[in-house]
């Protein structure tokens, strides 16, 4: 019986992928004179900051403290964000959201971005208030494609991992939440990259078209 639902937020919630690409790209070159790839960029779609700078530090050789780092880059990601005044929810997740809500489903929200990304997106889209819990990748030890922060949500919300389906947009996210124990939906997000949902229990191309009966109905399989 799926007695809560975890959401991811990047790629799941709010479109950000191209935003994050452009900032990520335009800071490694001018900082550090890196031009990544988009195939190793797209392994790190879904990961906290932290493991993506600490793997280039190690293998670009990358000086200065990693902490100021991140957080420079962390703003930078922020502010653009949210500067981008015509960034909405992507279609039909925010109906999704409150009509889970309204039927009595309890929600979080668990995301590898920083928290205060975290309280300015859901704030933005006023959704914040339809989330029993918020967890980010800065509060729990390992990264995904480990189950850390899926755990920690199923911990907070007071049910079972086997209770909890996970939505996801990025093989890394998919991974987790099937470590975790969890069922999961994986969203095709074409802005994700080329992202290898197929552990997922079911993949969906558009939120809108998501029949809420069948998410209401599940017992053990999707």
């Amino acid at each position: 019986m799926i007695k809560a639902v975890i959401f991811d937020m990047d790629g799941v919630i709010v479109d950000s992928e191209p935003l994050h690409y452009k900032v990520f790209m335009e800071y490694t070159k001018s900082n550090f004179g890196l031009s990544i790839s988009d195939e190793e960029y797209n392994t790190f779609i879904g990961t906290t900051n932290l493991h993506i700078y600490s793997t280039l530090q190690q293998k670009y050789g990358i000086e200065g403290d990693l902490e100021s780092l991140i957080e420079d880059y962390e703003e930078k990601c922020l502010d653009f964000l949210l500067s981008s005044k015509s960034e909405k929810p992507i279609q039909g997740v925010d109906v999704l959201v409150k009509n889970l809500h309204k039927n009595k489903i309890k929600l979080a929200l668990a995301s590898s971005s920083p928290k205060k990304s975290i309280n300015a997106i859901l704030g933005l889209f006023d959704l914040d208030q339809f989330f029993d819990v918020k967890v980010s990748g800065q509060e729990v030890e390992h990264s995904k494609p480990a189950p850390d922060i899926f755990l920690r949500a199923a911990e907070l919300l007071r049910v079972s991992p086997q209770e909890c389906l996970v939505f996801e947009d990025s093989r890394n996210g998919v991974m987790a939440a099937k470590t975790a124990g969890m069922q999961c939906i994986a969203y095709h997000n074409p802005n994700s990259g080329n992202q290898d949902l197929s552990q997922a229990d079911r993949i969906i191309e558009n939120f809108a078209q998501f029949d809420l009966n069948i998410l209401l109905s599940m017992t053990n399989k999707i």
